[in-house]
């Protein structure tokens, strides 16, 4: 059965990927983005390649989810809708708190409003959420038990103590967050996004809408964007490899991450939109293994054949977190997900794709510039 499924956000690196494969599979996609400056350049129809390919399986509508008008014309005739239109970047959003709440959060109640407004085909709806929800997340004491530590104290991580830590519970081990786990964001962008799936997840069953949302981890992978600062790690130090500047790893580099390929990600959020979800709700998507960020700078100089000097600066973001990884095994039980790509894999076939890319200015010195400004990056 032919679908006709609305992306917002779907001209970016995620919606464009997931458009090709509803395409392939016989649907009608339609993708309603503000093709943000930040991500696709100053003229998109020139500069984006993103633009471009979703362009070819898509009907693209230029316009804001911000707009009760753009998101009425999106929805016509839509039978599924997958939410990603977000702005993104922690350290970002600590200082552009206006403008990621009216994106992220204003956006989502448009949405939801326009869905109430009267008689529609939608069945269900797909917001991407983000283990930013989780905030530090869960950590092991010495004798078992499964703990939520708070936000790291400023005090300790500019002493260059960045791990983790309870009063009186000894050293903490990172475990696998699951979905049941405290919702405890510590960032503007966590806090929005938590917000956004709540609002989803509350008011679509009660409009007839089945809701599910997909907390992503770092996603990475061909098409990400190499010149917005905000994005992935793996494209910033990408970027400045191949421009031969030095990296600058915050911390100690031993924050950790769970990295998932485009393609795993592509194909949970498929199976979320049209396959059975069980109990619906909150599905984390991940692969369950954690990279540091210096194995994630050393695999990349190798991978590209290229060293860079590294400084490890002991800088830290307010904001971020130090380790996560996800628990997947709600998402393999409910929807049959299991990511297949592992990170040697997936970052082979990213280098390969960003060997061919364009060197870019990336914008990376001037983001550093800003968030010193604002006294996010101490």
């Amino acid at each position: 059965m032919t679908e006709r499924i609305l992306i917002t956000g779907g001209a970016g690196f995620i919606g464009s990927h997931l458009a090709e494969r509803f395409h392939a599979d016989g649907h009608d996609v339609i993708v309603l983005d503000s093709l943000l400056r930040q991500v696709h350049g100053i003229d998109p129809e020139r500069t984006s390649s993103l633009l471009r390919a979703v362009s070819r399986v898509a009907t693209v509508i230029r316009g804001s989810v911000t707009s009760a008008a753009d998101i009425r014309r999106a929805l016509e005739g839509a039978t599924a809708v997958v939410h990603l239109a977000a702005e993104t970047g922690t350290g970002q959003s600590m200082y552009e708190i206006g403008r990621y709440v009216d994106s992220n959060i204003g956006g989502t109640a448009t949405l939801l409003d326009a869905l109430g407004e009267g008689s529609h085909a939608v069945k269900r709806l797909v917001v991407a959420s983000s283990r930013a929800v989780y905030g530090e997340g869960a950590y092991r004491t010495p004798d078992g038990r499964t703990v939520y530590p708070p936000s790291r104290q400023d005090i300790a991580m500019a002493a260059g103590d960045f791990e983790v830590s309870i009063p009186g519970e000894g050293k903490l081990e990172t475990a696998p967050t699951d979905e049941y786990s405290r919702l405890h964001p510590v960032s503007v962008y966590g806090v929005t996004k938590l917000t956004q799936e709540s609002l989803v997840l509350a008011a679509a069953p009660a409009l007839g809408i089945e809701a599910v949302a997909l907390r992503y981890q770092n996603v990475y992978g061909p098409g990400q964007s190499l010149r917005n600062p905000y994005t992935g790690i793996l494209s910033i130090f990408s970027s400045r490899i191949r421009q031969g500047h030095e990296i600058d790893i915050f911390e100690d580099g031993l924050e950790s991450r769970d990295f998932v390929y485009i393609d795993d990600v592509v194909d949970a959020t498929f199976a979320a939109t049209l396959g059975s979800i069980g109990d619906a709700g909150a599905f984390n998507i991940g692969t369950g293994v954690p990279v540091t960020v210096l194995d994630v700078v050393d695999a990349l100089m190798n991978a590209l054949g290229q060293r860079v000097p590294i400084n490890v600066s002991g800088h830290y973001r307010v904001g971020d977190i130090r380790h996560c990884v996800a628990d997947t095994r709600r998402a393999r039980d409910q929807l049959g997900f299991t990511a297949k790509v592992d990170f040697e894999t997936g970052l082979g076939r990213f280098v390969e794709w960003v060997r061919n890319e364009q060197v870019e200015s990336d914008g990376y010195e001037s983001s550093l510039a800003e968030m010193t400004k604002w006294n996010i990056l101490r």
